[in-house]
């Protein structure tokens, strides 16, 4: 009889209610190639997975059913912690069995679930490559074996992309709706080639790890495949300081604080949404985000103002509470400020309205145009490096190109004529 492995993290209800919340799963390995995970989410009962050793330092995730956080266990659908564990293992052996006999050609399929459980296990999300594989690759590529991939399938279905309608959410179940076509036609064309080229980076990505792994003999099919050129480059809408002024006063007293705190530090919506009391630090003037987008934490540098406002809003709070918080003392969760931006700027005259992620290209926007060096905006954003700065901000920048022209370019000596033109 295998033996029961204790964890005290996982085992009790109580114990998985205060781990925190993220994509990742926590892990309790129960034997070689076996683990045993319990994904937190913001909201209801957790997950438990299953992740299994498949060869060539690779890895798949699946589930294999809710935790009793809420309900009691019932050993089927719901099940405690040691009920997941024999779920586990006989999954293991299931597994086994199946590959006991022939082994089954790679899939484009298969190389999708283990790129996604590789982001799962390294990366802060891998929400969008989840989206892009559920949308736009599992279905036209998904059962394809790799071995039989080549250039110009990939090539066919690439372009097919950059053709089809952007897409709107739908409920499951639906048939899928689209967003109707910009009257900018050839702004709607760039940004349809822009959203194939993301799709193709996923799936070029999760190639690349399973060809690294050994998994698949040669990337050859798809290195020749090149994504569209200079299509990257979108127009970054950014609000004036007035706008924001008005943004701020139309916003609801429950809204207010995240908008400030948006505009102030430039700090992504999901980041917000989980700082601490104890991540402002009064002293030196700065917040800290644990839980960043690129998995890496960083301290981001406030203002005077800004940090007026966060040691307001900390003001005699214990440094586990929420510093931005709803009305009711929930957190902010997706998508809830989604009607009460909508609200404001409907009250503000923002048109067109934005989303809140707007309101970090502002911080961006400004700072780079007060001077803020490119790297110091980089660098407080959560970026590695200053591409993406360079590619969205840098035009704002009033850097040495255009202090060296305004200083050295020709002058002609035309001066403003006193005449008035004839009108004929």
């Amino acid at each position: 009889m295998a033996r029961t492995i204790r964890d005290a993290n996982l085992e009790t209800r109580t114990a998985r209610s205060r781990l925190q919340p993220r994509p990742k799963p926590y892990y309790r390995s129960l034997e070689p190639g076996l683990h045993l995970g319990y994904r937190k989410p913001l909201r209801g009962a957790g997950k438990w997975v299953g992740r299994y050793y498949t060869g060539g330092q690779a890895y798949t995730v699946e589930m294999i059913g809710t935790s009793d956080d809420f309900s009691d266990a019932d050993g089927v659908a719901i099940l405690d912690y040691w009920q997941a564990q024999a779920a586990a293992r006989r999954r293991m052996v299931q597994r086994a069995h199946a590959t006991a006999g022939k082994q089954r050609p790679l899939t484009v399929a298969d190389v999708m679930d283990r790129y996604l459980a590789f982001l799962d296990d390294n990366r802060k999300t891998g929400a969008d490559a989840r989206y892009r594989d559920r949308a736009f690759i599992g279905p036209k590529l998904g059962e394809l074996e790799v071995a039989a991939l080549t250039a110009e399938r990939l090539r066919r279905w690439h372009a097919d992309l950059a053709k089809s309608p952007p897409r709107l959410r739908t409920r499951a179940g639906e048939p899928q709706r689209h967003r109707a076509a910009r009257d900018d036609v050839i702004e709607a064309l760039r940004a349809r080639r822009a959203s194939a080229n993301r799709t193709l980076t996923v799936l070029k990505a999760a190639l690349n790890r399973s060809w690294r792994d050994g998994a698949v003999s040669s990337d050859s099919a798809w290195r020749r495949v090149e994504p569209f050129e200079e299509v990257s480059a979108a127009r970054i809408r950014y609000l004036s300081i007035a706008e924001a002024q008005r943004l701020i006063n139309a916003c609801d007293l429950e809204f207010r604080p995240l908008v400030q705190a948006a505009l102030q530090t430039g700090a992504r919506y999901g980041e917000l949404a989980r700082l601490t009391v104890a991540d402002f630090n009064a002293d030196a003037g700065t917040i800290g985000v644990r839980q960043a987008k690129s998995g890496k934490p960083r301290h981001i540098i406030l203002t005077d103002e800004g940090t007026a406002l966060f040691r307001q809003l900390c003001a005699g709070r214990a440094g586990s509470d929420l510093i931005l918080m709803k009305r009711d003392g929930r957190q902010w969760g997706k998508s809830h400020q989604v009607r009460p931006m909508a609200a404001a700027c409907e009250h503000a005259k923002i048109r067109p309205p934005i989303g809140i992620h707007t309101l970090r290209h502002t911080w961006a926007s400004h700072a780079v145009m007060g001077g803020v060096p490119l790297l110091v905006v980089a660098k407080n954003l959560g970026h590695s490096d200053t591409r993406m700065c360079e590619a969205h901000y840098s035009h704002l920048a009033p850097g040495f190109m255009a202090e060296a022209i305004r200083a050295g370019a020709p002058r002609f000596g035309i001066t403003p004529s006193s005449v008035t033109p004839m009108v004929w």
